[in-house]
């Protein structure tokens, strides 16, 4: 048997017919590390390629990408990869065979990305607060704006990032959370409320990530604030009235604010759930609203609504609106909006 140049096998007329099968298996083990074997998935590959060598290649059938190990791991060929950050991982998981690993920021920071390339990123900014202390029903905070993008493109360097805070009460909106200058997510909208007496505070809604809830009044109900398409939803509307009319909950990333009805308080908006961290987790719920019947806060960290006692904010690094406050003549205390979220994740 003798080999060519780049080290290939072949039969000369020399070889006897008893050396066949050691020819044979050895070009076809040749063949393995030089040609390009294609493979249903990574897990198929990994099955029959135990050990594998440095420059060694395959196609895999369920991405239709061509891979090259490089003495450490599989890389694609041809085309832009994974993009790779040096801070220290919060957890690692394989999915589909694919492994993954990623950082959840629930303050601000930086990210050191040193190979540039492909990366998962969940941006969720803070909640807006919920209406405070209304004689009437109030509304509940909207979540804060939720942006997932995917396969997003990080170039090499240092990335400051900003986790949104949630907005306190009496505030018009929770903090918007940030990557660099990529992936802004405005925060949600305080809920708006209304009393008879001078001392407190008249709350508009204003737009934001996802609108906060409308206020009930004597003749003096507020509409609810929209929210954002894509990021946020609407908060659901208040109901106007002499007595004590419900409050809109707060619009979440998932879906709109239910409108208040009667006397009871509007539901908060259902956050979106996101498996970016290996498992589902739903974020940016909308706060409930209040009336003579109190809503509850949407799912996703959504704060439930109070009528005489302080209501619940939004669930810390969710962006859950808080809960309106009062109702019925009762003079409660809102809910704080919930901090915000960035969750980036890379293939490795």
């Amino acid at each position: 048997m003798a080999t060519t140049a780049a080290g290939n096998p072949y039969v000369e007329s020399s070889d006897l017919v008893a050396n066949y099968p050691g020819v044979s298996l050895t070009l076809a083990n040749r063949l393995d590390v030089v040609g390009v074997n294609p493979f249903a998935d990574a897990t198929a590959r990994d099955a029959a390629i135990t050990s594998p060598v440095q420059g060694q290649m395959c196609s895999l059938n369920d991405d239709d990408k061509v891979y090259r190990y490089d003495g450490a791991a599989w890389a694609t060929v041809g085309g832009v990869g994974a993009a790779n950050f040096t801070n220290v991982a919060t957890g690692t998981y394989t999915d589909t065979g694919i492994d993954y690993k990623y950082i959840t920021f629930t303050g601000s920071g930086s990210l050191v990305v040193d190979q540039a390339g492909f990366a998962d990123i969940l941006v969720v900014s803070g909640g807006g607060p919920g209406g405070n202390k209304a004689y009437y029903g109030s509304g509940g905070g909207g979540a804060g704006g939720l942006t997932h993008s995917a396969n997003h493109y990080l170039d090499v360097g240092t990335l400051t990032l900003t986790v949104g805070a949630g907005g306190a009460i009496n505030t018009f909106t929770g903090t918007a959370s940030r990557l660099g200058s990529i992936i802004p997510a405005p925060g949600g909208t305080g809920g708006a409320h209304y009393s008879v007496t001078a001392y407190y505070a008249y709350l508009s809604s204003m737009p934001g990530g996802s609108g906060g809830g409308g206020n009930s009044g004597n003749n003096a109900s507020r509409l609810a604030s929209d929210g954002i398409v894509g990021i946020g939803n609407n908060g659901g509307a208040g109901v106007n009235g002499t007595g004590a009319s419900g409050g809109g909950g707060g619009g979440g990333a998932g879906g709109a604010g239910v409108a208040g009805s009667g006397t009871v308080g509007g539901t908060g908006g259902a956050g979106s759930s996101s498996s970016i961290t290996g498992s589902a987790v739903t974020r940016a719920g909308g706060g409930g609203g209040v009336g003579g019947t109190i809503g509850v806060g949407g799912t996703g960290g959504g704060g439930d609504a109070s009528k005489v006692g302080t209501a619940g904010s939004g669930t810390a690094n969710t962006g859950g609106g808080g809960g309106g406050a009062g109702g019925n003549g009762s003079l409660g205390i809102a809910g704080a909006g919930g901090s915000g979220v960035v969750i980036v994740r890379v293939a490795v």
